[in-house]
């Protein structure tokens, strides 16, 4: 299937790896990038919807014959995407001062959870251990209890491919004036600093902490956590504002002192305690019945398997069928140059060979 989404005609050359370099190359092939994948030998996708829409090829790294066609394909190439330990790539001969010395305009985007430098960049880890020293793991959790594992959405994706692919567009976007290339260096532990801005800059208080499990955003308030229903299952309220807090109250019918004090911690355990009993009154889609798509700031807790069954899910088309398969659906959106669902081809080869041509 053809792309013309915003990034067609983009050249990328991924190598295979795990985490969040897959999906920077998914998202830029969603978006229309043409993406080769080297991959070793006889690896099958273990990820259909992260490796989907790639043109893969099997070489042999350490061979000449393997050198030879990286070389030629990051020489037609506009962006080389790799995550490996750092110094992997040199030993190849297929390091940055190679490969932007044949192709001055290479965008070289390296995807590491330690960075390039520092005094663990050359340990292994996996995102647990990258967000821990970030100050983001400890704030996830239950007052008194370890800190949860937030699967590895703020590692892996949150502060690492999304920051890989905005790099990736930056240099691009810098490119055009300078008519160079340059290296990304794409570190988990500084995409998850950033992402702690917000709360690194905001003056700490009993309403605004970091600490875990305490805060207004760290599960303490009562009004902006999760309950269960008379069912077992589950919905999230967050009516932060007074205003969004009192349609809450009203439309819950729930008891009369709940409308004093919201934003005092002191009542916070109390107060949780009264609207669980409340939620525990009734089933999910009553609540969903009485509260979803008001301004209660309510929505219920929805199972992956189910997301795509969900009334707003559906009519946004957030997730799509194909080749057999759902799929999560690209994005963003764009609405001149859509973004489009492709299937992956163990064709590579001679994508690189229409590349060479094109040059």
């Amino acid at each position: 299937m053809s792309s013309n989404g915003p990034l067609t005609g983009l050249k990328v050359v991924e190598f295979q790896g795990i985490g969040p370099g897959p999906h920077v190359a998914m998202m830029l092939a969603d978006m229309g990038a043409e993406v080769v994948r080297i991959e070793r030998a006889g690896h099958q996708p273990m990820n259909p919807v992260v490796e989907r829409a790639r043109h893969r090829v099997a070489v042999d790294l350490k061979s000449e014959e393997g050198q030879a066609f990286v070389k030629k394909a990051l020489a037609h190439a506009d962006v080389l995407v790799e995550g490996f330990r750092p110094g992997v790539m040199e030993r190849l001969g297929l390091g940055p001062d190679e490969m932007l010395a044949a192709n001055p305009r290479l965008v070289y985007a390296r995807m590491t959870g330690w960075g390039q430098d520092g005094p663990l960049a050359q340990a292994a880890g996996h995102d647990l251990n990258y967000i821990a020293i970030t100050g983001a793991l400890d704030a996830i959790g239950k007052r008194g209890e370890l800190p949860v594992p937030p699967q590895n959405l703020v590692g892996d994706f949150g502060g690492g491919s999304m920051y890989c692919a905005m790099g990736i567009l930056a240099a691009l976007f810098e490119r055009q004036s300078s008519g160079k290339g340059q290296v990304v260096d794409a570190a988990i532990v500084d995409g998850v600093t950033s992402l702690m801005s917000f709360f690194y800059g905001q003056p700490h208080s009993a309403l605004r902490t970091v600490e875990r499990g305490a805060g207004l955003l760290g599960g303490a308030a009562h009004f902006y956590r999760c309950y269960t229903c008379k069912d077992g299952k589950e919905v999230s309220v967050g009516a932060i504002e007074p205003q969004f807090y009192a349609e809450l109250l009203q439309r819950a019918d729930a008891p009369e002192h709940l409308r004093e004090r919201q934003m005092d911690p002191a009542t916070w355990d109390d107060y949780a305690e009264d609207l669980a009993a409340l939620f525990a009154t009734k089933t999910q889609d009553e609540w969903c019945e009485l509260l979803e798509g008001t301004d209660a700031c309510f929505a219920p807790v929805v199972p992956l398997d189910h997301a795509k069954d969900h009334p707003h899910m559906k009519a946004r088309g957030a997730f799509v069928e194909h080749g057999g398969r759902w799929h999560t659906a690209p994005a963003p959106r764009f609405d001149r140059t859509p973004n489009t669902i492709r299937d992956s081809a163990e064709d590579g080869d001679q994508v690189v060979a229409r590349w060479q041509q094109e040059s």
